[in-house]
């Protein structure tokens, strides 16, 4: 940005960490969430005279990134995607401990919460992101994602509550006692004392 000045409210690279850190969550992949960030930059520079004073700097980056993602995503899904069978297959296959957000989700997150965050729906996991872990408001959230602020608090309370049951879940099946006594092999041993 040539005029820094033009932004009121805060240097937009401060939320640089938190526009990538959403970035990961929409796109998973660190690639297209480092595009996706540059590009939602870029669009910041552009547009940033029409930055209005009084508003929310997070909530305005954070809406320019999500709709930029929204918009890329359309766009990808009209082109037809090329691949090369022979250079695919000589690849080696990439564990999933190679991911990067996994490695910072792992270090940071609970297993059984990592699992349960990836279960939920996008829009759910989405709108639970922004509000725990960035701490958005209900306001904030609807003008990023460009819905009401009543499907916002809809959703969050959705992904909560599917987090709570998956958490449950998986609590439940971890104190459960095995199936089969300690020794036992499975197969019925029918010895009859005559």
């Amino acid at each position: 940005m040539q005029d820094r000045d033009e932004v009121v409210g805060g240097d937009p690279l401060d939320y640089l960490n938190s526009l990538y850190g959403l970035a990961l969550k929409l796109t998973r992949n660190p690639a297209a969430a480092e595009d996706l960030v540059q590009d939602t930059y870029l669009k910041v520079a552009r547009f940033s005279p029409k930055f209005r004073q009084g508003t929310n700097l997070k909530a305005w980056l954070f809406t320019i990134l999500h709709n930029t993602f929204r918009n890329d995503r359309r766009g990808a899904s009209r082109q037809p995607v090329d691949v090369d069978s022979d250079v695919v297959e000589s690849l080696p296959l990439a564990s999933s401990d190679d991911d990067p957000e996994r490695r910072l989700l792992r270090s940071t997150l609970d297993g059984d919460l990592q699992d349960a965050l990836a279960a939920l729906p996008d829009a759910y996991r989405e709108a639970v992101w922004l509000r725990d872990v960035e701490d958005c408001s209900y306001q904030e959230i609807a003008a990023i994602l460009g819905v009401p602020a009543g499907t916002v608090m809809s959703r969050i309370s959705r992904g909560r509550k599917q987090l709570y049951e998956h958490l449950v879940s998986a609590r439940r099946r971890a104190e459960a006692p095995s199936a089969l006594p300690a020794g036992a092999t499975g197969a019925s041993s029918g010895s009859a004392s005559s």
